[in-house]
Parts: C-alpha cells; sequence; structure tokens
C-alpha cells in the first residue's frame, strides 16, 4: 500500500514509500531554498513540480506562494478589463490543477499571460499565448508592405518545416502533461500510508465485523486515487495500497464465515499486489490468502499457496515473508497429515526465523515471535508431539498482550486439544469452555468456534458424550448474550 514495503521506527515491515516524505510546508522551503539561491521562478516551479508530484500548473502557484484564493482573486484582477474575459474561481482552478477539467484555449492563454511562461510550461494544451498574439499583431503592422503567404483571415502560413516542429514540440509538451497530470501528492499518500499502518495495528484486537468498515472505507478512499491515472511511481503505490487493504478485507470475512466473498478478495489482493510488481508483497498476499482453506478446506490449497509464497520471496529468504510462509506451510502440512513432510518444513521454517530474528512490530503484517510461536503450536498440535506443543503454547502466551484478538484463545484451544490427546477429557472440555467464555463476543466468529469443537472431536469416540463434553458443546451454542 502504490506504496513501497519499508521497515520502519513505527514497526511495519511492509508499507513502502515513495521519495522521502514532504510536510504541508514543503513547497515553501523549496520556494524559500531557491530564492536564497537566485533561482527563477520557472526553475522553482519545477523544482516543486518533480519533489512533491504535483501538476506544473500547482506548481507555478506555489512557486509564486500563492493560495488557490490569492491567485484566483488575482487573476480575475488581471483580466476585470478584457472582452469576455473567461471566468475564475477557486473551484474551477484547483480543479485545472488536479486534472479533474481541461481549460478551454482563452483560459489557457489567460493563465499563460497571468504566469508569464508559455501553456506547455504549465502542462496545458499548446496555444498562442498573449504576447505571442500581440507581438504577431505588430508584425502585420510593421510588415504590411511585404508579400507573405496568408490565409484567409490574413494570418501567415507555416511553412512545412515550421508545421512539423509545432507538432513535434506539441507532441513532446502533451506526454510531458500526461507525466505530469497526476491527482495525488505526496502528501495524500503518506497520510494513506499511515490510515493503512494504523488499519493493520487495530486490526489484531477490533472484532472483524467493526473492523471491516474501516477497511472499506480506506478502500473507497484509495479506489478514488486510483481511478486516475497516475505517474508509474504513484500507480505502484497504491496497487500495494489496494492490496494491503483487500487482504485484510478478506481475512475479516473469513473470519466472519462469508467464505465466498473472502475468497473474492483474495483474488483482488493477488491483481493488485501482482500489479505492484513488489514480490515480497506478493508473497505476503498468497501466504495469508492460504489461511482460508486451511481452516475450510481443501488443506491442499493451502499447501500449494504457501509453497508459491515461498518461491516468490526466496530472493530474500531470511526475510518476515519468507519466515511466515514456512511457518504456515508447515502447519498445514500438518493438518493435512503428511507428518514428515510437515516436519521438515516445520525445521525450515524454525532455521528460516532464526535467521530473521522476528522482528518487534505490533501490526497485522508483521511476523514476531509470538505468531512463529502460534504456527509452531499449530503444526506440532497436528502432528501429536503434545508435550513440545504445550511447551510453546506457555512460551507463547506469555508474549500476547491483553488485547491482542483471537491469537492467544486459539493458542488455549490448541493446549485443550492436547490435553485431550493425552486422555484428559475433562481437564480439555474445561480448558475451552473457560477459553471460549473469556472471550469477546464479537471475537467468537466461527474460526474459534470450530477450533473448540476440535477439542470434543479428538476425544475417543466413548468419551465424547460425557458430562464435560456435553457442558462445553453447549457453550459454543449459547448465544452471546447468554454468556
Amino acid at each position: 500500500m502504490s506504496l513501497r514495503w519499508r521497515a520502519s521506527s513505527k514497526g511495519n515491515d511492509f508499507m513502502r514509500r515513495g521519495p522521502a516524505a514532504h510536510g504541508p510546508s514543503c513547497a515553501k522551503r523549496l520556494r524559500e531554498s531557491g530564492a536564497e539561491r537566485g533561482h527563477s521562478t520557472d526553475e522553482i516551479a519545477r523544482a516543486i513540480q518533480a519533489h512533491c508530484s504535483v501538476s506544473l500548473l500547482r506548481a507555478r502557484r506555489l512557486a509564486r506562494g500563492l493560495t488557490l484564493a490569492e491567485a484566483a482573486d488575482q487573476i480575475r484582477e488581471l483580466v476585470s478589463d478584457w472582452d469576455r474575459a473567461p471566468r475564475v474561481t477557486v473551484e474551477q482552478l484547483r480543479l485545472w490543477e488536479t486534472g479533474g477539467h481541461q481549460p478551454l484555449r482563452t483560459t489557457v492563454l489567460v493563465l499563460a499571460a497571468f504566469y508569464g511562461c508559455s501553456p506547455g510550461d504549465l502542462g496545458l494544451d499548446e496555444s498562442e499565448t498573449v504576447a505571442e498574439v500581440v507581438l504577431r499583431a505588430e508584425h502585420r503592422h510593421r510588415q504590411s508592405a511585404e508579400v507573405i503567404p496568408t490565409s484567409a483571415v490574413g494570418e501567415r502560413i507555416p511553412t512545412a518545416a515550421e508545421h512539423l516542429s509545432h507538432r513535434v514540440d506539441a507532441a513532446r509538451r502533451a506526454v510531458d502533461r500526461t507525466l505530469a497530470s497526476a491527482t495525488v501528492n505526496s502528501s495524500q499518500l503518506d497520510h494513506i500510508d499511515e490510515m493503512v499502518l494504523w488499519a493493520s495495528q487495530e486490526y489484531i484486537s477490533t472484532p472483524p465485523a467493526l473492523m471491516l468498515t474501516r477497511l472499506i472505507d480506506l478502500l473507497a478512499e484509495v479506489e478514488g486515487l486510483a481511478a486516475c491515472r497516475q505517474p508509474a511511481a504513484v500507480q505502484v503505490r497504491l496497487s500495494e495500497l489496494t492490496a494491503m487493504l483487500s487482504t485484510l478485507t478478506a481475512d475479516a470475512l473469513m473470519k466472519l464465515g462469508d467464505l465466498t466473498r473472502s475468497r473474492s478478495w483474495y483474488a483482488t489482493a493477488r491483481t493488485a499486489a501482482d500489479d505492484s510488481g513488489n514480490s515480497e508483497l506478493r508473497a505476503r498476499v498468497r501466504a495469508q490468502a492460504a489461511m482460508l482453506p486451511f481452516y475450510y478446506g481443501p488443506i491442499a490449497n493451502a499447501v500449494n499457496l504457501c509453497r508459491e509464497a515461498r518461491v516468490i520471496s526466496s530472493r530474500a529468504p531470511t526475510s518476515a515473508t519468507h519466515a511466515f510462509a514456512a511457518a504456515a506451510e508447515a502447519r498445514a502440512l500438518a493438518k493435512l497429515g503428511a507428518d514428515a513432510e510437515a516436519r521438515t518444513a516445520l525445521r525450515y521454517a524454525t532455521n528460516v526465523f532464526e535467521q530473521f530474528g522476528g522482528t518487534s512490530a505490533d501490526d497485522a503484517f508483521a511476523f514476531p515471535e509470538r505468531r512463529y510461536l502460534l504456527y509452531k503450536s499449530g503444526t506440532l498440535t497436528a502432528l501429536g508431539h503434545t508435550r513440545e506443543a504445550r511447551q510453546v503454547q506457555e512460551q507463547a502466551l506469555v508474549l500476547y498482550q491483553d488485547k491482542t484478538g483471537i491469537d492467544p484463545a486459539l493458542l488455549r484451544l490448541e493446549a485443550a486439544i492436547c490435553y485431550a490427546r493425552d486422555r484428559s477429557p475433562d481437564e480439555a472440555c474445561q480448558l475451552a469452555g473457560a477459553t471460549f467464555l473469556r472471550m469477546d463476543p464479537a471475537h467468537r466468529t466461527p474460526i474459534v468456534e470450530e477450533r473448540a469443537r476440535e477439542v470434543v472431536e479428538v476425544l475417543p469416540p466413548a468419551i465424547r458424550t460425557s458430562r464435560a463434553a456435553r457442558e462445553l458443546l453447549e457453550i459454543i451454542e449459547l448465544p452471546p448474550s447468554r454468556m
């Protein structure tokens, strides 16, 4: 989130920024710095346009230190005594600067006259400036006795060479205009970067139904910016932002049990990630998408997605994404029943994680030690290595804070499964029931319910109708208001 994945002091290893961050006074600093160095207004404007990713027209205004209102007032004053002068308002000027509308030719002449430059220097359609019109009139008066090829209205007819030169210059300016027509500046992108980082941090503890509304709002904002053609660097950041938000949306829908929509959103996330060209992001989206078939089947699809993620991220074999993909693959293989492959994959994941070293980040796209231990617990539990699994679960629970979503509950439910496998049915059902009751009702999603039911399913058939097992199933079936 297009954005660049980047390691930041705020702990998000996967957000990516473009050029250096710009604050609101960025143009002012460039203007003052340029003035101190004796740069012309044209040079300052082009520096602002290149550095701040704004249109040439906006850069011209910023180079003069004018607000939209001030520029509109001064333009209206300039043309106050002109015949048929175009109307210029703050809103029109804003739309022209952002590419929302294109000014008419007469307005282009006014803007060129106001800024004292050619239309091409404003990134607008090639046409004559006011100065050129005046100079041509004066030239006709001075050369009235000369025989010059003219059109029916008395204008000089350009030669073939001049016509070609004009087309060449017009083509170049048209390309420049397209490249400079971004409607998104770096400040807007930085703001959205921060919002996506905030969302990924809040995602850990916020119930999925509530988080879903926030994610949709953010996606609407990003989609609105991406709807217009942007320069390549901006488009990449927007694609990355879209991939990240789509992944979180798909995950929230999966937790809520809306599998059809979750699959669709994961597909959208993969498309956006592929569009960004960011290998680590492409791998991360696929590893995350493996969670859907892991919980709801078919498990083989989860294994395939994790392996695909590992291949894509193999250029950075010690990255957080590669470690995450390896650990997720080990857990999926264990659940699939491929014990030997799962043990091999777990050893590989452990080696990758030890080289990677974990991260202190606290957001949905991070892979700290506690999340690695969560996947290791799932692998060992599925393999039936209950003693080692319980040690890992205790180690992981120490690392989880109070507000960390469903992960601690999943660890405790896996501990209950281990007790069930060790033929301690009462202890298993009591732990699972207590875990379920302690959870925020908003977090009691189908994933948690199925994991709690699994405690009963792994019990020997003769014990599944015991009192403790029946009580656990009754707890799971209770409506939230009765808990």
